[in-house]
């Protein structure tokens, strides 16, 4: 019985290489780790230009996939296999907080150029401090940024006032949840919903993608509570 459920646990219900639009919540952080380790040893060994090369990695992995990412590859390859797979999430913020560290570290390596070595280093470790950060406590500052910008530019009252009952199937007032079914979160938000008995809908952005880019949908789930005339009453989540 223990052995069929250990099996269970570890099947995938994404596959890490094509749904890309969703991630194990755990590689991001087994990519922190190694970003953030090796930033450190950078800065303890005085190696300028391994600042650069990580930075490298990580430009490489945004423009060429996952495949591309060595600690993707350590993640997928050898320690999800083992332990199995974790929470899913929305990929958008880890990829977003990639992005942020290729800026701080290629300006760090810029740095370096240029003769600017404090400069280099004390970005060097804010990278270090930040990945480290989220790796062992999962609060990743970058994901947060991107949430916060997604608050500014995605569904909210005072900048999508209204979501159209018929484009989302809603009779009256309720909830409209944008999510994907591989979203771990979602689901948790579609069984609090239900228990909670509101009348809601959700719209899958992964079938729905008109609806996603009409509303500004930029992070899942997106929960929203809206008026009998499909009015935007109030934010949810994120």
């Amino acid at each position: 019985m223990r052995r069929g459920h250990n099996a269970q646990t570890k099947q995938r219900s994404a596959r890490p290489y094509d749904d890309t639009d969703v991630i194990d919540a755990r590689g991001p952080r087994t990519n922190q780790a190694v970003m953030g380790a090796l930033s450190v040893v950078a800065f303890a060994t005085g190696a300028e230009w391994l600042p650069g090369l990580l930075a490298l990695q990580l430009a490489i992995g945004l423009t060429f996939g996952r495949r591309f990412c060595l600690p993707c590859l350590l993640y997928f390859e050898l320690i999800q296999p083992r332990f199995g797979e974790g929470a899913i999430e929305d990929s958008r913020p880890p990829r977003f907080a990639n992005l942020v560290g290729v800026v701080f570290l290629g300006a760090a390596t810029a740095s370096f150029l240029l003769g600017a070595t404090t400069v280099g280093w004390g970005l060097t470790l804010v990278v270090a401090a930040l990945a480290l950060l989220a790796a062992v406590t999962g609060v990743c500052a970058g994901c947060e940024l991107y949430r916060l910008t997604a608050r500014l530019r995605g569904v909210a009252a005072r900048h999508v006032p209204r979501i159209d009952p018929d484009d989302v199937g809603l009779d009256g007032a309720g909830v409209v949840q944008f999510t994907h079914p591989l979203c771990a979160e979602c689901r948790s938000w579609e069984r609090r919903l239900g228990e909670n008995g509101e009348r809601h809908v959700s719209v899958d952005v992964s079938q729905r993608p008109e609806l996603a880019r009409k509303y500004g949908v930029a992070v899942v789930p997106t929960v929203v509570a809206v008026g009998p005339d499909g009015q935007v009453l109030r934010r949810l989540a994120p």
